[in-house]
């Protein structure tokens, strides 16, 4: 099992970048595919980014690609968020997630085995 704990969200204005962090202690951390989800306010959650358990591949939603880039350090049983160009529709409560290992690195939240309690992302406009 592992925990999972998110910061760095907060208030941005339009244009502005966050870094988000998670923070992952239990099982050994590069055993885990690692993913980012966010959910708006009457919205489904859904899907942002993923990396393997290496680090060598990353996936990103449509919407985010190229503006969103997800990094890990296993060292540091961390995984990252860095989010640039920020747009008042990035607003939402973003979430870590963890998959044991499948035979491709999961892209939907059914796919994800644990989940951190999340940290608000706020882009004024």
């Amino acid at each position: 099992q592992v925990q999972l704990v998110e910061s760095g969200g907060g208030l941005v204005q339009a244009g502005g970048s966050l870094r988000l962090s998670c923070a992952a202690s239990g099982r050994t951390f590069s055993w885990y595919d690692m993913a980012w989800f966010r959910q708006a306010p009457g919205k489904e959650r859904e899907f942002v980014a993923a990396i393997s358990r290496s680090g060598s591949s990353t996936y990103y939603a449509d919407s985010v690609l190229g503006q969103f880039t997800i990094s890990r350090d296993n060292a540091k049983n961390t995984v990252y968020l860095q989010m640039n160009s920020l747009k008042p529709e990035d607003t939402a409560v973003y979430y870590c997630a963890a998959s044991v290992p499948r035979r491709v690195v999961p892209r939907t939240t059914t796919g994800y085995d644990y989940w951190g309690q999340g940290t608000q992302v706020t882009v004024s406009s």
